[in-house]
């Protein structure tokens, strides 16, 4: 059996930036043991598989995996699919992908106008809007199908420190009326929070997996966020960097599902009772893959109302694996 397949560099503009993604249409059918050894074999942080979609209001079913395991929602995944899709939705040149993938006819549109793509992802419906540009998708920005959830951190500042290989000291920080705290929060995914005062804190943080198989490895939020409220680039926010070895990855270049997670974090430690808020977010440098993330929060009667990430994504490659039948 011959599978194409597709990749994107996702939250940058330029390839060998971002975060790779492995996009392969027509596959949901595919037995789901068969996905996650093609998974394994991509060896990216995810691969995505695209499918008919399932509700009248869907524009395609996706299912995402990491090396190790299916998840039920995230970010460059979500908006990588969304920038292929929209690509192949409204190209001339994407007659047999649609034929395969979507049961919706081609839609024209605006050469810089908007375009809806409903991706049904395990974590349920995630809309997502792209942008276009002389008629090319360009940018895409979902907003989150769950508001963030948050669970306090039951271990000791000291030892957290120690899981990154910081001094305790080097934990809190922030520009808010309180100090950010550790803390696990999710929207969709759960992300273990560690603020950091320093850029050179966050430069120098580095994950003891084995203090994590001990700390974290069972626990609710297992994938570990650092976060420094400085950052590099000009007009940037956040320097970010995530580790999840649980799922086969040391460290990821750019987390959507992540970002998704720090807006909930960033809007609760804001506390205005209405507010639109926004943040650049910088990850990946230490890796050698700059990545931009774009979060927003709207917060509501003192509460956060929604939530949504976009970034930009470019393809880089197209190919066919050869699976066993």
């Amino acid at each position: 059996m011959k599978l194409p397949f597709y990749t994107l560099d996702v939250f940058t503009d330029r390839t060998f930036g971002g975060n790779p993604l492995a996009v392969f249409p027509n596959a949901t059918h595919l037995p789901s043991e068969l996905m996650q050894r093609i998974a394994l074999e991509m060896n990216l942080s995810e691969t995505v598989f695209i499918g008919p979609p399932e509700t009248e209001a869907g524009t395609a079913r996706v299912r995402i995996f990491t090396p190790r395991q299916e998840v039920p929602f995230a970010g460059h995944p979500t908006v990588g699919t969304a920038i292929f899709l929209a690509d192949e939705i409204t190209s001339s040149e994407g007659d047999k992908i649609r034929g395969q993938t979507f049961t919706k006819p081609p839609v024209q549109t605006p050469p810089n106008g908007e375009l809806t793509i409903v991706l049904e992802e395990n974590v349920g419906p995630v809309p997502v809007e792209v942008r276009f540009e002389a008629g090319v998708p360009v940018f895409a920005k979902f907003t989150t199908a769950l508001l963030s959830e948050h669970r306090p951190n039951p271990h000791p500042v000291s030892e957290v420190a120690a899981l990154i290989g910081v001094e305790e000291s080097d934990i809190g920080g922030g520009p808010f009326r309180s100090e950010l705290e550790v803390e696990q929060v999710s929207c969709g995914l759960e992300y273990f929070i560690i603020p950091v005062r320093t850029l050179e804190a966050v430069r120098r943080s580095s994950l003891d997996s084995a203090r994590w198989k001990k700390m974290l490895s069972n626990s609710w939020a297992k994938f570990v966020y650092v976060v420094c409220m400085e950052a590099e680039g000009e007009g940037v926010d956040v320097h970010v960097r995530m580790y999840a070895p649980g799922s086969g990855v040391p460290e990821d270049p750019a987390t959507g599902s992540a970002a998704a997670a720090l807006g909930g974090y960033l809007s609760a430690a804001d506390g205005t009772s209405e507010a639109s808020l926004s943040w650049t977010v910088e990850q990946g440098i230490e890796m050698g893959r700059p990545s931009i993330l774009h979060v927003e929060a709207d917060r509501m009667h003192g509460a956060t109302s929604a939530i949504r990430v976009g970034g930009s994504a470019v393809r880089v490659s197209r190919g066919t694996m050869e699976v066993p039948s």
